[in-house]
C-alpha cells in the first residue's frame, strides 16, 4: 500500500482508519528515520484536517495548528500531539464545541495530547509569560482552517522573539544549564535520557531557537545528522518498549540495536554518545557566541561616544607564537599560516588551556582544514606543547573536546579512534574511555609535584586505557600501543620503556594493595620486579591515585589510598636493596593477649572496636588530618576460643549488622605460659553501610548465638533480602572463583570475584569450612556491584594446599556461589 493509499484510508474511515493505518505504517520495515517521521505526521494531519472540517462547517476565524515536535513534522511512534486550535474571538462557543469535536477522538484513541485554546493576543501573552510556550509556537505549523491566521500568529511570534531575544535567550540558556544538571550529559550516560539530557534533543531544539533569533547561528557541520540519528533511536526505543519514554534503559539497548539494525548495545551507545558531542559542541559554541553578542551590544554604544563614532577595533593579546587572545577567546594571529606550521595546533591548545579560554570555532576549523601532519617522531616543541596541554588542569577538557570535535586528535593519534566514544559497562566508571584517559591527565596534573618525571606521568595517563578498543587485556594490548605512540611522538628508547611499563602495570598497586597480603615477602617481589626501578614505582604510585579518582567516587578512598602507600613503601625497600623478611609470628599486642586471656576464660567470644582515621603517608607516619576526616573504618578485635565456622559466623553476623568488611586476617594465637586452650584472633576493618555502628555488646550476643548454632543467619539474611523489592534490571555474570599462581610461598590464594550482595562473605566461609581449609587472611575489594576478594587458605597443618586440592576448594567455592 503506498502512503497516498494510506491517507486515504485514514480520512474515508475515521478515527479507527486512521488507526490501522498508523499501525501499518509503523510496522512496515522499509521506511523508518526521517521518511517515516514525515509519514505519519502527513498520515495525522489528514485525519485531523478531517476532523476539524467536519466540526468547523460555518464557523469562520479558526485554524488548527501543530506546534512543538509535532509542528516540525517528527512524529516518533509514542510522540504525543502538541495542538492550538487559534480563533479570532467572535464565537467562543462554537469553538470550544469544535474543540471537543477535535479533542475527543485523538484521546479515544489513547493517543497524548498537549491542546490549547487562544485567541493571537492570548498565545502572544502566554508565550511572553512562558518561554516553554514560547518555544513551542517558534515551531508553529499551519494543519487546517484560516492560513492568514495561522500565518500572522506565526510571524507576530517570531517579531516577538527576535525583539526579545537579548532578554529571553539568556532565560533558555539558563533553562538548559539547569536541566544538564538534573539530568546529565548525554554522552557519558550508561542509561541516557534522548530528550532531557545535556547534548540531547530538547538542546538541538533550543539551538534552533537561537537562529531564529538571528542573534547567532549553531555551527552547523553534523548538527543535523547528529539530531536525526537522535530521532531515529527515540522511534527505535518507542517501537521496542511499546511507550512514550526517552529513556534508554539496559535492558532495552540490544532490543533497539536490533531495531537499528546495529552489531551491539555497545555500537549503539556509541552513536548516541557521538551524536551527543556534536549537539553539546554545538551548544558549548553557540552559548558561547550569544554571550560575546551581547556584550558586545551592550558595551559598543558607550565606546563609539567615548571614540566619537566609528567600529572600535576588538583587542589581540599575544598569547603564543601565532596564537592570540580577541574576545574572550583564542584565535590565531594575523600572521599564523597553519598549513607551514604543523606545531600550531598543539601550541594553540596549550595556550588555551595554560589561559583557561576556549579555542574559537574558526581557529580550530583553520587549523583542521589547513595544517600539515607533523613528522615521525614528534619534533620536541610538539611533544612539549602535548604535555604543557595535558598538564593545564580542568581547562584541558573543554580545549581537547574541540580539536576532538574537528578531528584533530585522531590525526595527532590515530588510536584514539578506537577508545573515542567508548561506553563502559562498569557502575564504577562514570565517563566514555576517552573522557576517563581526559579525566585521569586533569587529575595527574595535581600530582605532578611529586614525581621526578611529570611529562611521563601525563602521558602514562592519557595512554594508560588506550588498550580498552582491542580485544583481549587492555593492559597487554595497551602497552603495544604506548610503546608506538611513545615513540612517535619523540621519546627516546629509556622513557618509551618506562610508559609501557606504566601501562601495562596501571592496575598492579590498587591490585595487589586490596587483595593480597603484604605481609608475604612473596606479594612485595612480585610488584618489585615489575615496576623495577625507584622512579617508575614513583609514577607508577602517583598514575594508580589520578586513575582512580577519575574513575568515580567508589574507585578511590583514605583507605584504599593508605593500602596502596603501604605497598608502595615496602615496595621502595626492596627497590633500595633491603629484601623483605620472611614473617615470623607476630607478638600480640597487649590488647590481643586480654581478649585471648578473656575469650579462654569464658569460653565464648570478646571483641573490641576502635574507629581509625588516620591514613598513613608513604614514609608510613600520620597523614595530616583533614578537617573532617574520612573514616578509614573500625578495627574490629575478635578473639574466640578455636571452633568450627568462625569465619562465617563473623562474617553472617556482620552482614546482618550492615557493616562492610574492608580487611581481615584470622590466626591462631599464642597464649602465655600457664594458660591453656586454642584461640582465633580476627583483626579485621569494617565501616558501616549507613547510619551508625552497632553496640560491641549486640555484635557478641549475636555471635554467641551464631556460633551455637541457635542464630540462623542464612535464614535472616534472606529475610531481609526479601523484604526489598527486586528492581528491574540486567542479570548479573555468575561468579568465577579462581586459584592465584605462585601468589604466596606461604599459603593458597583463591579468589573470588562476584557480584556484591548481604550475605557473600558469610557464604563464602561457609564454602571454605566445608573444604575443610583453614582461612590465614582474606583480603576485600568492592568496586560498585562487584567484589573481588582475595582469600589466603592453608590445609590442617598450615601448609599451601595442593594444586589439584586447591583447584577443588575453589570449584566447591564457585558451586556454592552459583546455587
Amino acid at each position: 500500500m503506498t502512503s497516498t493509499d494510506t491517507r486515504v484510508e485514514a480520512e474515508d474511515s475515521g478515527p479507527s482508519g486512521y488507526a490501522a493505518a498508523r499501525l501499518r505504517l509503523l510496522q512496515e520495515g522499509a521506511r523508518s528515520g526521517p521518511p517515516r517521521r514525515t509519514a505519519l505526521a502527513e498520515l495525522t494531519d489528514d485525519w485531523l484536517t478531517g476532523l476539524f472540517t467536519a466540526g468547523s462547517q460555518g464557523l469562520r476565524g479558526v485554524s488548527l495548528i501543530a506546534v512543538g515536535g509535532y509542528g516540525r513534522g517528527e512524529l516518533s511512534p509514542r510522540s504525543d500531539l502538541d495542538l492550538l486550535l487559534l480563533h479570532d474571538g467572535t464565537d467562543p462557543g462554537a469553538v470550544a464545541a469544535l474543540a471537543d469535536r477535535v479533542w475527543y477522538p485523538v484521546w479515544d484513541l489513547g493517543l497524548d495530547l498537549d491542546h490549547s485554546v487562544r485567541t493571537p493576543a492570548e498565545a502572544r501573552k502566554t508565550a511572553a509569560d512562558d518561554l516553554k510556550v514560547q518555544l513551542g509556537l517558534l515551531d508553529a505549523r499551519h494543519i487546517a482552517g484560516d492560513l492568514g491566521l495561522t500565518a500572522g500568529l506565526r510571524t507576530a511570534v517570531l517579531a516577538d522573539w527576535r525583539n526579545q531575544a537579548p532578554k529571553r535567550l539568556p532565560q533558555l540558556q539558563e533553562l538548559c544549564a539547569e536541566r544538564a544538571e538534573r539530568q546529565g550529559e548525554l554522552q557519558y550516560l550508561l542509561e541516557p535520557d534522548l530528550k532531557e539530557a545535556r547534548g540531547g534533543l530538547r538542546d538541538a531544539t533550543a539551538l534552533r531557537a537561537v537562529a531564529a533569533s538571528w542573534l547567532a547561528d549553531a555551527p552547523r557541520e553534523g548538527l543535523a545528522d547528529a539530531r536525526r540519528r537522535l530521532l531515529d533511536v527515540r522511534d527505535a526505543l518507542h517501537l521496542a518498549t511499546g511507550r512514550a519514554t526517552d529513556r534508554l534503559a539496559l535492558q532495552e539497548q540490544d532490543q533497539v540495536a536490533a531495531e537499528l539494525g546495529l552489531l551491539d548495545a555497545d555500537t549503539l551507545l556509541r552513536q548516541v554518545y557521538e551524536a551527543a558531542r556534536v549537539v553539546s559542541y554545538a551548544s558549548d559554541v553557540t552559548w558561547r557566541e550569544v554571550g560575546r553578542v551581547l556584550r558586545s551590544r551592550s558595551v559598543r554604544p558607550r565606546l563609539r561616544a567615548m571614540l566619537g563614532g566609528g567600529k572600535p577595533v576588538a583587542e589581540r593579546s599575544p598569547l603564543a607564537e601565532g596564537v592570540v587572545e580577541q574576545d574572550g577567546e583564542v584565535v590565531l594571529a594575523r600572521a599564523a599560516r597553519p598549513e607551514r606550521d604543523p606545531v600550531l595546533p598543539l601550541r594553540a591548545a596549550a595556550a588555551a588551556a595554560q589561559a583557561d579560554l576556549p579555542l574559537s570555532l574558526h581557529a580550530v576549523r583553520r587549523m583542521a582544514a589547513a595544517a600539515r601532519p607533523l613528522p615521525t617522531p614528534w619534533p620536541a616543541e610538539a611533544r612539549e606543547q602535548l604535555v604543557t596541554l595535558l598538564g593545564s588542569g580542568r581547562p584541558t577538557v573543554e580545549v581537547w573536546e574541540a580539536l576532538e570535535a574537528e578531528g584533530l586528535i585522531t590525526r595527532l593519534l590515530p588510536d584514539w579512534e578506537r577508545v573515542r566514544c567508548r561506553p563502559q559497562r562498569n557502575a564504577v566508571h562514570i565517563w566514555t574511555v576517552d573522557r576517563h584517559l581526559i579525566e585521569t591527565a586533569v587529575r595527574a596534573s595535581e600530582l605532578t609535584r611529586r614525581v621526578g618525571r611529570p611529562d611521563l606521568l601525563l602521558v602514562a595517563a592519557l595512554l594508560h586505557d588506550i588498550g580498552k578498543g582491542w580485544p583481549g587485556d587492555h593492559s597487554v594490548a595497551g602497552e603495544i600501543i604506548a610503546r608506538d605512540v611513545a615513540a612517535r611522538i619523540g621519546f627516546d628508547r629509556v622513557d618509551v620503556a618506562v610508559l609501557a611499563t606504566l601501562v601495562r602495570h596501571h592496575l598492579l598497586l590498587v591490585d595487589t594493595a586490596t587483595r593480597r597480603d603484604l605481609e608475604d615477602p612473596a606479594t612485595v617481589r612480585s610488584v618489585a620486579e615489575a615496576v623495577g626501578s625507584q622512579g617508575t614505582l614513583e609514577l607508577l604510585h602517583a598514575l594508580t591515585e589520578a586513575d582512580a579518582l577519575a574513575t568515580g567516587p567508589a574507585a578511590w578512598s583514605s583507605w584504599r589510598g593508605s593500602l596502596v602507600a603501604d605497598l608502595v613503601k615496602r615496595v621502595s625497600a626492596v627497590l633500595s636493596g633491603d629484601a623483605p623478611e620472611e614473617p615470623e609470628a607476630i607478638a600480640p599486642t597487649a590488647e590481643m593477649e586480654r581478649l585471648a586471656i578473656e575469650a579462654c576464660r569464658t569460653g565464648g567470644p570478646v571483641l573490641a572496636l576502635r574507629a581509625q582515621t588516620e591514613p598513613l603517608d608513604t614514609d608510613g607516619e600520620a597523614a595530616a588530618a583533614p578537617e573532617d576526616p574520612e573514616p578509614l573504618g573500625v578495627e574490629l578485635l575478635i578473639a574466640v576460643p578455636d571452633q568450627p565456622g568462625v569465619l562465617p559466623s563473623v562474617a553472617g553476623v556482620l552482614a546482618m549488622h550492615r557493616l562492610t568488611v574492608r580487611t581481615a586476617e584470622l590466626r591462631a594465637l599464642d597464649l602465655p605460659d600457664g594458660v591453656d586452650g586454642s584461640v582465633l584472633l580476627l583483626n579485621w576493618r569494617v565501616a558501616a553501610e549507613y547510619g551508625s555502628l552497632p553496640q560491641a555488646a549486640r555484635l557478641r550476643a549475636d555471635l554467641v548465638r551464631a556460633l551455637d548454632g541457635s542464630l540462623d543467619i542464612s535464614a535472616r539474611l534472606a529475610e531481609r533480602d526479601a523484604a526489598y523489592p527486586r528492581r528491574r534490571g540486567v542479570v548479573a555474570p555468575p561468579a568465577r572463583v579462581t586459584v592465584a599462581p605462585a601468589a604466596s610461598r606461604l599459603a593458597t590464594v583463591i579468589e573470588v570475584r562476584a557480584h556484591d550482595a548481604p550475605g557473600l562473605l558469610h557464604r563464602i566461609g561457609r564454602a571454605l569450612e566445608n573444604a575443610r581449609v583453614r582461612v590465614r587472611s582474606m583480603h576485600v575489594s568492592t568496586l560498585g556491584a562487584n567484589a573481588v576478594d582475595a582469600f589466603y587458605v592453608t590445609g590442617t597443618k598450615g601448609e599451601p594446599l595442593p594444586g589439584e586440592e586447591a583447584a577443588s576448594v575453589a570449584r566447591a567455592v564457585e558451586e556454592a556461589l552459583r546455587a
